[in-house]
Order: C-alpha cells, then sequence, then structure tokens
C-alpha cells in the first residue's frame, strides 16, 4: 500500500505542506492547552503556601480562561475560507528511524467543538467543586488533578499527529486513575482506580500498534496528513491493514468510552467523588472514543468492516446498559449506565456516517448528563452520603431547585419533545435508518433502547423524589442537613473524615451558590441547546463541522428534512410511551416491578450483576491471570531468578575471596606472582610460535 499511496500525493495538495498558521493566529489554541496546566501545576507546587481554598478558584479561573481560548479559536476559524479552516502549529521535537516526531496542535472545526464542550462543561463542573469539595481534606490535590485531567483531555483533542494523541491518550487514563481513587484509603476507591487504568491500558496498546500500522503503510504520523492520503479520490482499494489499523483504533476508542466489552471499569468508577464522575461522564474521558472515530473517519469509510462492527458494538452497549440501568438501586450507578448507553448512540452515529448527528448528541449529552451528575451529588449531601435510592423518597419539597435541576436533565435524557436530548439523539435514528441494509435493524434497535432509557430516567425520578419522605428530607424539611455516619456507601464501613477519605461535611445546591449557578446554566443549555440543530430550520452543527467531514463518501446518504422530521415525531412517541410506563410502574401500580423481579428472579439477577460480565472475566481471565502470577512468584522468581542472583552472587564473592587471600601484604607473595605472570606469558608466547 505504500508504494501505491506514494505516487498519488501529487493528487493532496496539503498532504506534503500543510498550511500552518501565522504564530499570532495559533495563540489561542496554545493558550487553549497551557492554561490548564499551568493551573494544575500552580497548585500543585503552591497549594501549601496559597490561602485556604484558593486552589479551587484558581483552578476553575484557569478551565475558564481554557473556554475563553477555546471561544477565541472558535472565532478565529470562523474568519478563514472553508476549505482552509484549520490551524496547525508546533516545533520539531525529535527525529529517528526515519521518523519526524513533533509538537504539533491541529484546531480544526472538530477539535475545536470538542474543546468548546470539555472546556465549557470542565469549567462548570469546577465551580460546582468549589462548594461540593470544600471540606475535603484533600482540597488542592483534587483541583491539582482536576485542572491536569482537562489539560490532558485537550491535548488528546488538539493534537496534531498521533504520536501526540496517544501521549494525550495515555495522560487522560492515568488522571482518570488519580481521580477515581482519589480518596485512597477506601479498598473500594483504589481497586476501582486500577480497573479503570488497567482496561485503558488495553485500548493504549490498540491505539499505538494502530499508529504503527498507518505509519508503516502511509510513512506519517501527521494527522492532517493521514487523514488526506485516505480520503483522496484516487487512492487504489485499500489493503487489510487498513481494516486492522480501524479495528485497533476501535479497542482504544472502546475501552476509553466503555463500550462492550471493555466497559466494566465504568460502574466502579462511581467510587470517585461526585464531580470526578460528572467529568468524566459528561464531557471528557468517555466521549475521547467518539471523538478517536469522527477524527479518522476516512479509514473507516474505507473499512466497511471496522465501521459496521463498530456500529454492532455500540448498539449491544446501549442494550445491555439501558437494561442494567432498569434494576440499579445506586443512583450515581444508574446514571453511570446511562451514560454508556448514551455513548452507544454516539458511537454508532459516527460509525454511520452520521457526524454532526453524533457530535451534536456529544455536545446534549455533555450538558443533561452533568447536571444529573450535580444534581445526584446534591441528593447524596442531602442523605449524608446515601446513595441507595430504595433508601430516599419524598425529597422533592425539601430540595425543590435540586428536583427541577434533577427532572430537567431526565426528562433531557428520556428524549422529550423540544428539549435538546430529543433533537440529537433522534437524529441519529434517523440517519441510521438512512444509511439501510444492516443499519436499518440497528435503528430499531436504537428505538427499543430509547424506550428504556425514558422509563429507567423517570424512575430515578420518582424513586428519589417522590412517594413518602425519607428521615433525610423531613430532617431537612425542619431546616437540618443531616451528616450521616461516615461509611463506605458500597460497603457500609465506618469511615474516618481525614486526608484519604471524604470530608466532614455536606453540600447541596440549595445552600451552595456555586453548585446553584452551574447547575442552572447546565439546566438552561438542556433546555434550549437543540434550537441550534431543528430539520428545516437551523443546522449550526453541521455547518460548523462541515469542511472537516467536507470529503466523506457517504455526504449524499443524509436523510432529508420530511424524514428527520418523521423521525422526531416517532421518537418523541416512543419517549413519551416511556415516560408513562414509567408513571403507570411508580403511581398507578406500585409495586409491579418487585413483584416482576419476584417471578422473574433469573432475569433480575442477571441485570443486577450487570449481565455477569465481570463475573465472566473473572473466570475466563482474572484467575488464570493470578495463578499465572502465583506459579511465577512461587517457581519463576524462587528459583530460576532468585537462582541467577544468588549463583552471580556466591561466584563474585568466591573469586573476591581467593583474590583477596592472595592480597597478604608479603613481598615474597607478590613476587611469585609476578614471577608466574612472566611465565605464562612466556609459554603462551612460545606455543604462538609453533
Amino acid at each position: 500500500m505504500t508504494n501505491a499511496v506514494t505516487p498519488l500525493l501529487a493528487h493532496v495538495g496539503h498532504f506534503t505542506q500543510v498550511t500552518t498558521s501565522p504564530m499570532g493566529d495559533a495563540a489561542p489554541v496554545w493558550a487553549l492547552l497551557l492554561a490548564p496546566l499551568a493551573g494544575s501545576l500552580l497548585i500543585a507546587l503552591g497549594h501549601r503556601r496559597l490561602p485556604e481554598r484558593a486552589a479551587g478558584w484558581i483552578g476553575t479561573a484557569a478551565i475558564f480562561v481554557a473556554f475563553g481560548a477555546a471561544v477565541a479559536c472558535f472565532f478565529e476559524l470562523q474568519g478563514m475560507d472553508a476549505e482552509s479552516r484549520h490551524i496547525l502549529s508546533g516545533y520539531a521535537y525529535a527525529q529517528s528511524l526515519g521518523v519526524d516526531f513533533r509538537f504539533d496542535l491541529y484546531a480544526d472545526p472538530l477539535s475545536v467543538f470538542m474543546a468548546l464542550v470539555v472546556s465549557g462543561v470542565s469549567a462548570l463542573i469546577h465551580l460546582y467543586s468549589v462548594a461540593y469539595m470544600r471540606s475535603d481534606q484533600g482540597y488542592g490535590r483534587f483541583f491539582a488533578y482536576l485542572n491536569f485531567f482537562v489539560f490532558s483531555m485537550l491535548l488528546l483533542v488538539l493534537a496534531g499527529n498521533l504520536a501526540l494523541l496517544v501521549i494525550g491518550w495515555a495522560f487522560v487514563g492515568a488522571a482518570s486513575y488519580l481521580l477515581i481513587s482519589f480518596w485512597y484509603r477506601r479498598a473500594t476507591a483504589t481497586a476501582a482506580g486500577i480497573k479503570a487504568f488497567v482496561i485503558n491500558v488495553i485500548g493504549d496498546v490498540g491505539i499505538v500498534v494502530a499508529a504503527f500500522l498507518l505509519w508503516r503503510e502511509l510513512n506519517t504520523l501527521s494527522i492532517p496528513q493521514l487523514l488526506a492520503a485516505a480520503s483522496d479520490p484516487f487512492s487504489v482499494t485499500p489493503s487489510a491493514t487498513f481494516t486492522a489499523a480501524a479495528l485497533l483504533l476501535l479497542v482504544g476508542a472502546f475501552a476509553k468510552s466503555a463500550q462492550v466489552p471493555l466497559h466494566t471499569w465504568l460502574p466502579d468508577a462511581m467510587e470517585g467523588p461526585t464531580p470526578v464522575s460528572a467529568l468524566i461522564h459528561a464531557a471528557t474521558m468517555v466521549t475521547a472514543g467518539v471523538y478517536l472515530i469522527a477524527r479518522f473517519f476516512p479509514f473507516f469509510e474505507l473499512s466497511k468492516t471496522a465501521a459496521l462492527t463498530a456500529a454492532i458494538l455500540g448498539t449491544a452497549t446501549l442494550l445491555i446498559a439501558a437494561t442494567t440501568a432498569l434494576v440499579q438501586t445506586d443512583l450515581k450507578r444508574i446514571i453511570a449506565y446511562s451514560t454508556m448507553s448514551q455513548i452507544g448512540y454516539m458511537i454508532v452515529g459516527v460509525s454511520a456516517a452520521a457526524y454532526g448527528a453524533g457530535m451534536f448528541h456529544l455536545m446534549t449529552h455533555a450538558f443533561f448528563k452533568a447536571l444529573l451528575f450535580m444534581a445526584a451529588g446534591s441528593v447524596i449531601g442531602a442523605m449524608g452520603g446515601v446513595q441507595d435510592v430504595r433508601r430516599m423518597g419524598g425529597l422533592r419539597k425539601a430540595m425543590p431547585f435540586t428536583y427541577v435541576t434533577f427532572l430537567i436533565g431526565a426528562l433531557t435524557l428520556a428524549g422529550l419533545p423540544l428539549l435538546s436530548g430529543f433533537f440529537s439523539k433522534d437524529e441519529i435514528i434517523s440517519y441510521t435508518f438512512n444509511r439501510g441494509g444492516a443499519y436499518a435493524p440497528i435503528a430499531i434497535a436504537l428505538y427499543l433502547g430509547a424506550i428504556l432509557t425514558a422509563f429507567y430516567s423517570m424512575r430515578a425520578v420518582f424513586l428519589v423524589f417522590h412517594g413518602e419522605p425519607c428521615e433525610e428530607a423531613r430532617e431537612l424539611e425542619t431546616g437540618h442537613l443531616h451528616h450521616g455516619e461516615h461509611a463506605n456507601p458500597a460497603t457500609g464501613e465506618a469511615e474516618d473524615t481525614d486526608v484519604g477519605f471524604p470530608g466532614a461535611d455536606h453540600h447541596i445546591a440549595e445552600r451552595e451558590p456555586e453548585m446553584k449557578v452551574a447547575m442552572g446554566v447546565l439546566a438552561l443549555l438542556s433546555v434550549v441547546a437543540g434550537v441550534i440543530q431543528v430539520p428545516g430550520v437551523t443546522h449550526a452543527v453541521d455547518a460548523f463541522l462541515e469542511p472537516t467531514f467536507a470529503s466523506s463518501r457517504y455526504l449524499d446518504t443524509a436523510p432529508g428534512t420530511g424524514a428527520e422530521q418523521l423521525g422526531l415525531a416517532i421518537g418523541g412517541v416512543i419517549a413519551l410511551v416511556g415516560i408513562a410506563l414509567a408513571v403507570f410502574a411508580y403511581f398507578k401500580r406500585r409495586g409491579i416491578t418487585e413483584t416482576l423481579a419476584r417471578r422473574m428472579p433469573r432475569a433480575h439477577a442477571t441485570l443486577s450483576n450487570a449481565w455477569y460480565f465481570d463475573a465472566i472475566y473473572d473466570v475466563l481471565i482474572v484467575r488464570y491471570v493470578r495463578a499465572l502470577q502465583s506459579l511465577s512468584t512461587r517457581v519463576l522468581e524462587r528459583f530460576v531468578v532468585n537462582g541467577i542472583v544468588d549463583g552471580t552472587t556466591g561466584l563474585v564473592r568466591l573469586v573476591g575471596g581467593r583474590i583477596r587471600a592472595l592480597q597478604a601484604g608479603l613481598a615474597r607473595v607478590y613476587a611469585a606472582s609476578i614471577v608466574l605472570g612472566v611465565a605464562a606469558m612466556v609459554f603462551y608466547f612460545y606455543l604462538a610460535a609453533r
């Protein structure tokens, strides 16, 4: 393929010489990336000398600066011609084995779109965290990690070559480990962090091998050059290498975005503080896989096998996660499984060439999912750390602001007509139906997922806020915030409030202005953001992203306005049906879900245990890895490694002892040694002469 591609490079003008913007134009791009890094370093190195709790405001200000820089990048691109709407800035880092390693930042409509969502939502999460984490003894450390996480994600989306993208990809994995395991004195938190890190490393390996294959095939790691070669209309039929590279990219995407079969880390990631859950699940880490597929869309269009594989597995994830969410009792895990399901919609969208629709849903999902997690954090604060929805109820009157915002987030997730989730999710389904062939049954499965989504979304609302008020709700109605016993919500183990554990105090939106502002902005965006992409009326997202996907082979497969509007109507009816079923189950026929669980114990157990994926992996993989580890420790380590080390040590000790014995300090011994040495040399030369 390398020889076949080389002559066609002449047809790709910007392959050999990519337009590099002047440094003045690139300044917002660098500011976008460096602001969170500067915030992280400042907090990490100087938090002990900073005023108390200043770390939170410094970290928040850094991300707001990054968001301002992203807005500047947006207007910078809008002022360019569509054909050259990108900024490439960087410098050569090293050259080895014919590979030019460069630190290049690449800002085009797709990366700037991602940067706007990442920095904007992250800024609001930081603002929320200022109050939510106020009593935690690791306050400064938390914001240093949080800033580093945002920096890592921005490095990933702004990377101009695959080598830099791999670095950002790995940094995101490391930052997620630090944040998930933030309360490191909880055994469940550290175990969850390790699990997330290990699974993400599997994805890292996939991307690294894919990068090697693409470099060997095209002799470049530059993302603009890779895309130009793959998009060229004169290119020959791709070799199997492209399919292998695309499938390996999928491994990385699915590990980071928690898609089947690399999804089991995501529910456990709820062990981190609630703002971490909002950050990872809304706009950053789990959307990286969607971005990766969209970024390398020409390769997935070249390899229909890889694209269809992604769509099928995304659909499977959607249904598995949605059915699991139906029976979960941990509030944060319900929302976590919802994230897996919604990412499945996005994966299907970008795999079916519905790039604008997939990225539009990524944006709206960032708004309402961050909102849901923030509202859940407020509820958990009111419950004194309890996360079990069976212990909740009747919080509507005690927490009116939290109730309204959670309801908005849940209805947007459910796809209630006219809210943003309604427009973005159903646009994906319309595109998928329009592709036809194998994508038609996938679209039907997406509608089934929509019914389940509407049901479990409203289930959470009814269980938490409606019904008979729980003890904590009654206590809060009297003006007293419950503080609980400071126990691990997963195991019930008692905990203290020192560093490494959650802080002594809890915080709710009704009492914290920072939390209220962040949640209010996201609630507003969840309601109104859909107007920017209404079929037949507006198409702002498609228009902005058009230069990035202009070379797509499937531009003519987009559904017409009538088909999109029909899809919206069907989706709206389905959402209302799901909501109505939830109303019936939790108002009209209370107790029917418990009855169904008793009548179908095996099905209920399967869903409660998340389809037994963890148990299957334990039997097929974990046990054998542990057995191999034990064997290597008992045999390889003890007899082989220790034998070599001990044998070498013994030999050195023996030779050293003999030499030390010769050093007796006696002149006759040294004279004899010299005579013997000379005699040996004479004998050697005598033999050599013969």
